[in-house]
């Protein structure tokens, strides 16, 4: 099972796939896209849109997951995060692959075991659960920290699915 992780920002959107064999996560590449604050907000918004589409098309995964936004006391930067977050989750609606959303809180205590954990916490883990990987700066770091998320929950609900099935047919 192939999965990418997405952390969705307008200047910088962190994107990271990993491979699930069982329990057993391997990092396959990690990355941001970036758009230029030069364009309006319609060409940014291509701009991420089509670089997360360049990287479904490249590593092809069967899943994606992206954090959910968080409120900002400025309203005018909440929204623009809401638009990037739009633009980032249509790239792989749009081509069929499922996507769930994680709260930050949930994807910092799946990945470190603390909801509130600083970004080089979750810098450092995600190092650790994914070696090989460099983690690349804080928006990658965030991305593989939200597929990680997504592969340990993705079981856990298989899992409970599983159990719902057998008590159903007893």
């Amino acid at each position: 099972m192939r999965l990418i992780g997405l952390d969705p920002g307008l200047r910088n959107t962190g994107w990271g796939v990993i491979d699930v064999e069982g329990t057993r996560l391997r990092h396959v590449a990690n990355g941001v896209v970036r758009s230029d604050s030069a364009l309006d907000i319609a060409g940014r918004l291509l701009q991420l849109n089509q670089g997360v589409a360049e990287m479904l098309e490249r590593y092809r995964p069967d899943e994606a997951a992206i954090e959910e936004t968080f409120v900002n006391k400025n309203p005018e930067s909440t929204l623009k995060l809401g638009l990037a977050r739009g633009a980032v989750i249509l790239a792989p609606a749009s081509r069929g692959i499922p996507v769930t959303e994680y709260a930050p809180n949930r994807v910092k205590k799946a990945v470190v075991g603390a909801g509130h954990a600083a970004k080089e916490q979750v810098q450092m883990m995600v190092r650790t659960l994914l070696p090989g990987s460099d983690a690349g700066g804080p928006d990658a770091a965030d991305a593989l920290a939200v597929a990680i998320c997504h592969a340990h929950f993705r079981q856990t609900s298989q899992v409970y699915a599983r159990a719902l099935a057998l008590a159903a047919a007893k």
